[in-house]
């Protein structure tokens, strides 16, 4: 193997991939990153048997070849060489690949390439299409509620169901929340449903970053795998076996009380509210108080937020807003009620409550595709 490739595309593709180089394998290769040559461009993968991501760049390919490197030394050495031209030359009998640039030179040991994990091929003709806007839209506003429990793996992914009625939906939860996002999607023939890992979705939404372009998803039962490609990326996923709990059926279907308040004004009360309530297990207080009109003067409800911890003090915040229903007092997670926030784009949003101990449903006002239920937190 032989070629040229500039400095910055290399970089460019060596951050693509690095992320899913295995850190704790007993198998040395898979510490490496796959550099091959593939069709007049280089293609560079890495794998840790559960995420396996692969980026296509440019170069001048003068010999074909294929070999692995250890990653943490390759993205080191490129990472510090000027914005030049480098050439790779690949010693064929002892795996050392070659680098050149400028009057740098360096010779790193590498593994054949053939103790790689082989790379699967898919047939994508019959994937669905979605933009990389929508399908990081769908990401964005669920995968914050995945569970990191390693004891309840099904958790720690997306529930994503598609039907050729309603399109595609994502579902998340970790047993003190949950987030649903749903989206039209034409082209889908039939329904199926899949566990999809969230650390994959959150590496997807990483690398896709031209909103314009339009990701090939094809789910392969037979292996247990979602593909999703890019024009010049592609990203293997097992997915998760398991049973996603029935999470509908928590999702309150009615409300007594509901406040109305800008998105932005909620967020930051929460995030003042939180300086001290991080010092008390993350529980802040709500209280809905409802407006009053006296005569000819109309006084607005206000949502009250509040938070107190025998070693930091304690934290009020009021703010003016729209509210039909009783006074009620409740509490929340304000860490999770600041990741609901920021997981929707929408300026207003709406909280539905019944009691005190029943969950709390945070939904976009205009926006029926998205909600977030936040479980109660109980009132000392």
């Amino acid at each position: 193997m032989k070629l040229t490739v500039s400095q910055s595309v290399l970089v460019r593709g060596l951050s693509m991939v690095s992320r899913a180089v295995s850190t704790r394998s007993t198998l040395p290769v898979l510490a490496n990153i796959l550099i091959a040559t593939d069709c007049g461009r280089l293609r560079l993968s890495a794998t840790n048997l559960e995420i396996c991501i692969s980026a296509w760049i440019p170069a001048q390919i003068q010999e074909e070849g294929a070999v692995t490197v250890p990653a943490r030394t390759l993205v080191d050495i490129i990472s510090k060489l000027p914005a030049d031209q480098i050439t790779l030359k690949l010693n064929e009998n002892t795996f050392a690949l070659g680098l050149k640039c400028g009057g740098f030179s360096s010779s790193v040991k590498g593994i054949d390439a053939n103790e790689f994990p082989p790379m699967p091929t898919t047939d994508l003709s019959q994937g669905l299409q979605i933009s990389v806007a929508a399908l990081k839209d769908l990401i964005r506003a669920t995968v914050y509620a995945c569970s990191s429990d390693e004891a309840r793996p099904a958790l720690q992914g997306c529930l994503v169901e598609l039907t050729p009625e309603t399109g595609v939906s994502f579902a998340a939860t970790d047993g003190f929340r949950i987030a649903v996002k749903t989206m039209a999607l034409a082209g889908i023939q039939k329904a199926h449903k899949a566990i999809i890992p969230a650390r994959a979705l959150s590496e997807l939404s990483r690398i896709a970053t031209d909103a314009q372009e339009s990701i090939t998803v094809c789910f392969v039962p037979e292996r247990g795998q979602v593909v999703f490609r890019l024009k010049d990326a592609e990203l293997v996923s097992q997915l998760i076996e398991g049973n996603f709990p029935p999470y509908g059926q928590i999702i309150p279907k009615s409300h007594k009380t509901r406040v109305a308040v800008a998105t932005a004004a909620l967020l930051r009360a929460c995030e003042q509210a939180e300086i001290i309530a991080r010092e008390g297990n993350n529980v802040v207080k709500v209280g809905i108080v409802p407006g009053t009109i006296t005569g000819t003067d109309t006084e607005r409800g206000r949502l009250e937020l509040s938070a107190s911890s025998e070693q930091a003090g304690n934290a009020e915040v009021t703010l003016e807003v729209d509210e039909t229903g009783p006074k009620l007092d409740l509490a929340f997670n304000v860490k999770f009620m600041k990741e609901a926030l920021t997981a929707t784009a929408m300026p207003f949003i709406t909280l539905d409550v019944n009691e005190a101990n029943t969950p709390g449903v945070i939904r976009g006002v205009g926006d029926d595709s998205w909600l977030n239920v936040l479980m109660p937190m109980r009132l000392g």
